[in-house]
């Protein structure tokens, strides 16, 4: 293990950086802004335009990375990130902070794609599964181990602010100190959303509606926990449980899809975590809550990558990078819908509108899993996909995704 792990140590260790520093501030942000006295509508506004960022910075970033190196590219968005980060703590201004949201998100895909393509350049394609792993799992730890870090201060205080900082920064000492050379980027997979639709309607509004879901709880669920009466520690432990549970079940739920027939799996697991929604509508802050939240992440975060899966049972293997391309922007766009829509409704129903938000978005996607069980019969085409536990993140990580083909990787050489 040490020996796949040694050459890409570096880049890990950006990547944990990174991660801690992102997943403090994502849920700082927004306990700063319900002790600031924003709205809900606007705080989801704000978490909103992280997401719009981060869906512009996939068409953005890939020229940016070929002009200037994978180095250059990564100092130049962390500086950004950094600098975005403590621009919130010295421009409290709601309106200042979406701009900023923008910004944040644009910078995070491109460093995300950096680091993304150059560990699928480091990647043997036969192991380029167990990178992935080791990939997710340090994603999923350190983002669950920030939110441990609202311990630390109250975030009215600048600390927290700094702290966030200090680690986005941070991250570029493992990156720029590598002695890795900076290899070729891809060309992105071309995206057709008609052709998705026709192939994998089913995989495509499973992508769409997970995303209108975690975009909201991504953004909106620190707020939820401080309206429902959690202190800063406890959102800390309400984001982490979430986040944990997403990590661990997803393996058995992956496991079990892979076996039966993805759809009816695919229903099940919505349909539990539709009824998790409506009983954590219900709960008072406290431990049945967060066992409640457990288990629901677990469920949700397994929906997009079995959309992965079940889009992969369906395409030939020179299609799969396009096609999963196309299923990321999909979900992208609910990502960027999810949050304004659950500020909106928890602006004019409390805290309660959010589990309902999620119970109602994954009811809808529940019912047309069921319509496309006992009407319609989904063909494979190529061999029938792995389920893999991931996140959504850049474009350039899909090289990595073990059903894909295969890559031939050539360094270049960066100007001086």
């Amino acid at each position: 293990m040490w020996s796949l792990i040694a050459p890409i140590s570096s880049l890990l260790g950006g990547v944990a950086l990174l991660l801690l520093g992102n997943g403090l501030l994502n849920t700082l942000l927004t306990l700063r802004g319900v002790a600031e006295g924003y709205s809900t509508t606007m705080l989801g506004l704000i978490m909103s335009g992280y997401f719009v960022g981060f869906l512009l910075g996939t068409w953005l970033a890939t020229p940016l990375v070929r002009r200037i190196g994978h180095i250059r590219a990564f100092a130049c968005c962390a500086a950004l990130a950094a600098i975005a980060a403590l621009l919130h703590v010295l421009l409290i201004d709601p309106w200042v902070w979406l701009g900023l949201r923008v910004l944040y998100g644009l910078a995070l895909v491109t460093l995300y794609m950096v680091t993304e393509s150059w560990l699928n350049a480091q990647a043997p394609n036969e192991q380029r599964g167990q990178v992935f792993a080791i990939y997710m799992a340090v994603n999923l730890g350190a983002l669950a181990l920030a939110q441990q870090l609202l311990h630390l201060a109250d975030p009215l205080h600048f600390t927290l602010f700094a702290l966030a900082t200090i680690l986005i920064s941070a991250a570029l000492m493992p990156i720029t100190l590598t002695c890795q050379a900076q290899p070729s980027l891809p060309e992105a997979p071309p995206s057709n959303l008609r052709q998705l639709w026709r192939i994998a309607p089913l995989a495509m509004v499973a992508a769409g509606l997970s995303g209108l879901a975690l975009g909201a709880f991504w953004g909106m669920a620190p707020v939820y926990a401080s309206l429902a009466g959690f202190d800063t520690p406890g959102v800390g432990l309400l984001m982490t449980a979430t986040i944990l549970g997403g990590a661990l079940l997803q393996w058995p739920i992956g496991l079990y899809s892979d076996r039966h027939d993805r759809r009816q799996v695919l229903l099940w697991v919505v349909a539990l975590a539709v009824t998790l929604a409506l009983v954590m509508s219900l709960l008072p802050a406290g431990p049945l809550l967060l066992g409640a939240v457990f288990v629901w992440g677990g469920l949700t975060f397994a929906i997009y990558p079995i959309a992965v899966a079940q889009l992969i049972d369906q395409l030939h293997s020179d299609e799969i990078l396009s096609g999963c391309s196309s299923l990321l922007m999909v979900n992208g766009i609910g990502s960027v819908c999810g949050p304004l829509l659950a500020g909106v409704l928890m602006e004019r129903l409390g805290a309660s509108a959010l589990p309902l938000y999620f119970a109602a978005t994954l009811s809808v996607l529940a019912a047309y899993t069921l319509y496309r069980l006992r009407h319609v019969s989904d063909l494979v085409s190529g061999d029938a996909a792995h389920f893999v536990p991931m996140l959504r993140t850049s474009p350039a990580v899909l090289e990595l995704m073990p059903d894909a083909p295969p890559h031939d990787s050539t360094e270049e050489t960066t100007p001086s």
